[in-house]
């Protein structure tokens, strides 16, 4: 039987001086001095000083046996510790508790690794013992705050009379932008279920069925590469409502933010946001989800060198490229060595062909390729880059898109190096009027470059035929210090135009009706006009607990291959599970 703690190992303060307790925990480190042993007890709450006195013999003794990660219950009397002793890094750091009486509930091995913060233990083992991994204060503070923000969701959702409902878990497999997960169904032979990538067509369904305002802490699986930023399976806040307009959805989702981020952060954002268009974010910092915390912008310097005589910008610009520049301030003294590490850095990450650069040193303007420039030239373009003595230029050139998305790489990389990015800012922003779809040269088709659900915006459904690629969709995403938290749109809601987006990405009537049918007929008994959005819990978790990785913030990960060290999942399953879903497996050159 456990004793019930009267205390939690944080919760002590002066105030409890001379008083009984209990106390439950682990054993986090014990110092032996011989007469006496202390312990740090730890429990999620924080971790108390307990000592043991060898006036009582046979408690000293089971003290002397006591190991790392022993849970156990100990009843004593608080006392002050001895001033060299007091920890005034610790909330209990005044006190210890002097113990009369000591159970021992469970023994441990000693851990593969050492249970602190900062641990330097490669994350793959970390991930197979994962359950001690969470005993770490780190780790337990963000899952702690992850189930806070959770509360400071819902209530603020409740209180704007959203209704959460929950949607199917299994689903009919619809896929359109990454893999699905699949089910096999054992009782219909041959079919299969699919994992949801996203509510979407159930919220909308929910709109047509009148609910107005909906949200959902839902999962969502997408069988995808893996990055620090992706999991397989994934937490969103899901959220549609009908008869609203952009406007709305940015009101509302600015005031959950703020709400979330003085709850639990203490810190009061300013509303409203900023709001950037698609084209402005790409051609400024070559990405549709810009950080904002340093002030670093992309120029376009191609009319300066169109007829520069310098074979690579001619011909760039001659046939719809663009010759981009950025300035690195108060770096113009870099040398050779140090930007060709740069130079690797910055092909190998971005996929440049290469890099330009010029230095603005003593009056004096230099370029690497500055003998096929006259000094007019290179002048122009220093100035058309914003560059100012004791900067440096560094250039790409190339065909749109790709060059932007270059120069994005490019200035994070040294927004990274040169430490110019203002950690302690919190920089909000909506990137809208996004492109309604996107050639695919792979597929020789449009994709949708949100969902195929997303309504164009009414002033270029002349264009949805005649020139697909200049109409925008009415399509927004939620960014924060260079990191997509959330994206959502105005829906389409007439059969008929679902339909002509469907034709626009090459899915035709049958297919359309195969996938989709059940969402187009319920267009057909009268939809309302409605939008929503789906924001990453696990991200925004991430980004206000300072984590490296969405793994830091998710109880039970997955590592980079999806895999769970911790239970060998996906494993193997027997022949016999394999007949009752009426599957066989391919034979490989391995098996």
């Amino acid at each position: 039987m456990s004793w019930l703690r009267t205390h939690t190992c944080g919760e002590l303060t002066i105030e409890n001086k001379g008083k009984e307790v209990v106390l439950n925990g682990w054993v986090s480190k014990r110092r032996d001095l011989g007469g006496l042993i202390f312990i740090d007890l730890r429990d999620r709450y924080g971790i108390t000083q307990i000592v043991f006195d060898e006036t009582n013999s046979a408690l000293h003794s089971m003290a002397e046996d006591l190991r790392s990660e022993y849970v156990i219950g100990v009843r004593g009397k608080v006392i002050n510790r001895s001033d060299e002793t007091v920890n005034p890094d610790m909330k209990t750091g005044e006190l210890e508790v002097e113990v009369s009486e000591l159970k021992v509930y469970s023994k441990a091995q000693t851990p593969p690794f050492e249970i602190k913060d900062d641990l330097k233990t490669n994350e793959e083992t970390r991930l197979k013992y994962r359950y001690l991994d969470l005993r770490r204060a780190e780790l337990q503070k963000n899952l702690i705050l992850r189930s806070e923000v959770y509360h400071t969701i819902r209530n603020f959702y409740h209180d704007r009379k959203f209704t959460e409902v929950e949607t199917p878990v299994l689903m009919k497999s619809t896929p359109e932008g990454a893999r699905d997960y699949l089910v096999p169904s054992r009782v219909n032979a041959g079919k299969f279920f699919a994992l949801p990538q996203s509510p979407q067509t159930y919220k909308q369904l929910l709109m047509v069925s009148g609910f107005d305002r909906y949200f959902q802490i839902v999962k969502c699986f997408r069988d995808e590469d893996l990055r620090a930023d992706r999991q397989p399976e994934f937490t969103q806040v899901d959220v549609e409502m009908s008869f609203v307009d952009e406007e709305v959805i940015y009101t509302e989702h600015e005031a959950l933010m703020a709400n979330i981020w003085k709850d639990h952060l203490g810190v009061e954002l300013k509303t409203p946001f900023p709001r950037m268009s698609y084209d402005d974010a790409m051609k400024t910092y070559g990405s549709d989800k810009p950080d904002l915390r340093f002030d670093v912008e992309i120029h376009d310097i191609s009319d300066d060198v169109a007829e520069s005589g310098f074979k690579i910008f001619n011909s760039t610009v001659d046939k719809g490229g663009r010759v981009l520049s950025i300035t690195v301030p108060g770096e113009g003294s870099m040398g050779r060595g140090a930007l060709d590490r740069l130079t690797d850095k910055v092909t190998s990450e971005t996929g440049a062909a290469g890099m330009i650069f010029m230095k603005l040193n003593e009056g004096e303007i230099t370029c690497s390729v500055g003998k096929f420039l006259d000094d007019e030239t290179m002048k122009n373009m220093a100035e058309t880059s914003g560059a100012k003595e004791g900067d440096l230029v560094l250039i790409l050139a190339g065909p749109t898109p790709d060059v932007y998305k270059q120069m994005g790489g490019l200035r994070l990389i040294i927004g990274n190096q040169f430490d110019l990015i203002d950690r302690d800012q919190t920089k909000f922003l909506w990137v809208t009027d996004f492109p309604l779809v996107e050639w695919s040269k792979e597929d020789l088709r449009y994709h949708a470059l949100h969902h195929p659900f997303t309504s164009p915006k009414e002033e270029d459904l002349d264009k949805l035929e005649s020139d697909p690629k200049s109409v925008k969709a009415r399509a927004y995403d939620l960014v924060l210090n260079g990191n997509e938290i959330g994206g959502g749109s105005i829906r389409i809601h007439t059969p008929e135009l679902q339909q002509q987006m469907f034709s626009l990405l090459g899915i035709d009537e049958e297919e359309a009706e195969e996938k989709f049918g059940f969402l187009l007929d319920a267009f057909k008994y009268g939809a309302p006009p409605h939008g929503g959005i789906a924001l990453g819990l696990d991200r925004i978790v991430m980004l206000m607990s300072g984590a490296g990785s969405l793994r830091d913030v998710i109880a039970f990960p997955k590592n980079q291959k999806a895999q769970s060290p911790m239970d060998s999942s996906p494993s193997e399953v027997s022949e016999e599970q394999l007949k009752e879903l009426h599957i066989s497996l391919r034979k490989t050159a391995n098996n």
